[in-house]
């Protein structure tokens, strides 16, 4: 049986601190953990896409949610990352932060091999079937296989351990289509959308909330972008998604995904370390660059 309520807000998919050598900074990701909350996110994403989850090893990815959960104690709901190259790492996963007291897991759809609706159904149900934790479906088909309406409308009729979708495609009709044909027999069922520029307009057609990479980076703008849509104070709501986008596009354009995330969030005032992913020497002379000009956009936006 599902045992979370239906997820709303602002889920941050944080990204990962590292010390000097590239290991884990957990004293600053602990500070972090604490500054995002303390700026009004709803709950947290640790090993999404923005916490570069593949470039961490299986233990480490263990430790990102070990100390998140711990970190949040209860304050906000912890949405742990749990996707495995494979159904029996993945339930192992889900196995142990059902122990850590997660709120619930996201699941990416199979990536690497590109795989059609059958097989996407397949994967989910094994796992459904044997979870002890509520899952979210990720579909992010820039990056894994794309998780059709009529497999999420099967998923969710058939198992209530599936509980929410995060939607990264930003495609609007496809988000529309999918919560008309779910939500009238699921009205428990939590849809989150994944694309910074889009989070009015999803939140206007029925989205629950949103998980961001521009949270990571600006927690109180997609905050205050979220009540104001709340609130019905659209012209309020559509300034801060003109500045939510602003800030999205020059962290995706600063860098090669998601390091001009990390740049940002170095920029709040975090040692988030040299990034996972070796980086060329020209690569260092750009993002240098890169980092006075959002600098600059920053000091506009009035985040120090």
């Amino acid at each position: 049986m599902a045992t979370t309520a239906r997820f709303s807000g602002i889920f941050c998919p944080n990204i990962v601190p590292l010390d000097e050598q590239g290991n884990v900074h957990e004293a600053e990701v602990r500070r972090y953990v604490d500054w995002l909350i303390d700026r009004g996110v709803h709950g947290l994403y640790p090993n999404g896409s923005t916490g570069e989850f593949l470039r961490f090893t299986e233990e480490e990815r263990r430790r990102i949610n070990e100390i998140v959960i711990d970190q949040a104690a209860g304050r906000v709901p912890v949405l742990a990352g749990a996707a495995e190259a494979n159904v029996k790492e993945t339930l192992a996963a889900c196995e142990h932060y059902a122990a850590l007291g997660a709120a619930a897991v996201a699941i990416v759809s199979p990536f690497y091999y590109r795989l059609g609706p059958e097989a996407v159904y397949a994967y989910f149900s094994e796992i459904a079937r044997s979870s002890p934790i509520d899952i979210t479906l990720y579909n992010i088909p820039l990056f894994a296989s794309p998780i059709e309406v009529e497999t999420v409308e099967r998923l969710a009729g058939e198992f209530e351990r599936i509980v929410a979708i995060k939607d990264s495609s930003g495609d609007l009709p496809f988000m529309m289509k999918l919560i008309d044909t779910v939500r009238p027999s699921r009205p428990d069922f939590s849809f989150l959308t994944g694309w910074d520029p889009c989070l009015l307009p999803m939140l206007n057609v029925g989205c629950d909330g949103g998980t961001h990479a521009s949270s990571g980076v600006a927690p109180e703008l997609t905050r205050q972008l979220y009540d104001a849509a709340k609130d019905g104070d659209l012209d309020r709501a559509k300034s801060l998604q003109r500045r939510v986008t602003r800030l999205f596009d020059s962290c995706f354009a600063a860098a090669e995904f998601p390091e001009g995330f990390r740049m940002g969030v170095s920029l709040r005032g975090f040692a988030v370390g040299p990034a996972r992913m070796p980086r060329s020497d020209r690569q260092l002379a750009l993002d240098r660059a890169a980092r006075q000009e959002l600098a600059l956009l920053f000091e506009s936006e009035g985040l120090g």
